[in-house]
């Protein structure tokens, strides 16, 4: 079965991205039934301190306790939904400080994107997206972008629309098909080993 890592990319305390990732993987997990298990993937249960590494993640693998919990942690997914807000135009510190962790577990893997800000986060998720190539990641097309304005109340409450329901059902049946087509690059990988 493919296993699906729903990232929460926000640490922020009163965030939206639980509400939001939690409200993805309900639906994902409801439109794709028995062919993928779609498992929340939390930033603030691994608790990464400032990049503590001293070598690069391509040229070797880290050797800190809480890296390896961290490559363990993605490592065993087949592909990922990034759940982001947008902080002045970027995707959060934390989230971009969790990417830059590892390496040859992004690999051979399909990513999608949900955002939720002031414009659906599409400037954070633009950034995101350079990043997946070098990471050698299948940056997949469709994205899912809440608004603050109509997506929830008072900026809080998260209220989504009816329409974003298709998206998401749209974005996970790419990003599966993906994750398939994906499978020998994930086999033949030094992660997989």
């Amino acid at each position: 079965m493919i296993r699906i890592g729903i990232i929460i990319g926000s640490t922020r305390p009163g965030r939206n991205g639980d509400r939001v990732a939690q409200w993805v993987r309900d639906l994902a997990a409801e439109h794709a039934g028995d062919a993928a298990d779609f498992e929340l993937v939390d930033l603030k249960d691994h608790a990464l301190p400032l990049l503590d590494e001293p070598v690069p993640a391509a040229m070797a693998p880290g050797r800190q306790p809480h890296t390896r919990r961290w490559a363990e942690r993605i490592g065993s997914c087949d592909a990922f939904i990034v759940v982001t807000p947008e902080y002045n135009t970027a995707p959060p510190a934390a989230l971009t400080n969790a990417i830059d962790y590892l390496y040859e577990e992004w690999g051979g893997k399909a990513v999608a994107y949900v955002g939720y800000g002031i414009f659906g986060a599409v400037m954070a998720v633009q950034k995101l997206r350079a990043q997946a190539g070098p990471l050698r990641m299948a940056d997949i097309g469709p994205q899912v972008a809440l608004s603050l304005r109509e997506d929830f109340v008072a900026f809080a409450d998260f209220q989504p629309q009816e329409l974003h329901v298709a998206e998401v059902h749209g974005l996970v049946d790419e990003l599966l098909a993906w994750a398939k087509a994906l499978g020998p690059l994930r086999a033949a990988s030094p992660a997989a080993a």
